[in-house]
């Protein structure tokens, strides 16, 4: 197995990685569990309370739930906003990157030239990257606001806990970090390799051209005609009569 082979196993592989690391940020947005909190009452019955990014939700033991989602956007904090715009920029630019990590793979063979490829390839990377850390980021900003809330001895509200969607959400991070960190190191390797190789060519190239002897000042003299060869020899015999004389 050849080099260019191993590196499209590579690249098959963290796109189909980072591709479900993205699926997986993306179900955690309609997912109604970010946080819950069980109450139970006297009556053998207990009450569910829920919520995500958009709404609360509120379900009891015979199954029935109400949602309302929140009545204001601007009343809302601001660990819920900054949330909600990390997990959609990191949506945008997971779809981004797999649009160019199609374009730029090898087994496509549509993104052109070895190095242009590598760039391709090079920029899918960064875009899963920066989704996966902006993913990261918020899930882990949301769960350390339950987590404090309900750590803290002076908080009287309604206490929660981690949801279902904070754990998928992790994973699917976790999963978009890795894939973009090997097809960076993967592609930029690839890309310096056939920079190198492009320079060394063009230098070869350019001493070879150095190297061609070029027509500078008089010519060479060409081979003698007759007549200067007759010439010639009339030249050296007077010359020897001369001396003889």
């Amino acid at each position: 197995m050849n080099k260019r082979t191993t590196l499209m196993y590579i690249e098959i592989g963290c796109f189909i990685v980072c591709v479900s690391g993205w699926i997986l940020v993306c179900s955690t947005m309609p997912t109604e569990y970010w946080t819950y909190s069980e109450v139970k009452s006297l009556v053998l019955t207990s009450s569910h309370y829920f919520s995500n990014l958009w709404k609360d939700c509120l379900s009891d033991s015979t199954g029935v739930s109400d949602c309302k989602e929140f009545p204001s956007m601007l009343a809302l904090q601001t660990y819920i906003h900054l949330c909600r715009s990390l997990i959609i920029i990191s949506i945008i630019l997971g779809f981004f990157g797999a649009v160019l990590a199609l374009v730029g793979m090898k087994c496509t063979k549509l993104g052109g030239s070895v190095s242009l490829n590598a760039k391709i390839t090079l920029s899918a990377g960064i875009n899963y990257l920066i989704s996966g850390l902006s993913a990261m980021f918020a899930y882990s900003w949301y769960g350390n606001k339950v987590i404090s809330e309900f750590m803290d001895p002076n908080y009287k509200a309604k206490k929660f806990e981690l949801g279902a969607a904070l754990f998928v959400g992790w994973g699917g991070s976790a999963l978009l970090i890795s894939g973009g960190l090997v097809y960076i190191i993967s592609a930029w390797n690839e890309a310096c390799q056939s920079s190198s190789t492009q320079e060394t060519s063009y230098y070869y190239h350019s001493s070879e051209r150095t190297q061609t002897p070029y027509m500078t000042g008089s010519p060479s003299p060409g081979p003698l005609k007759e007549d200067d060869k007759l010439t010639a020899s009339k030249g050296k015999a007077f010359h020897s009569m001369a001396a003889y004389v």
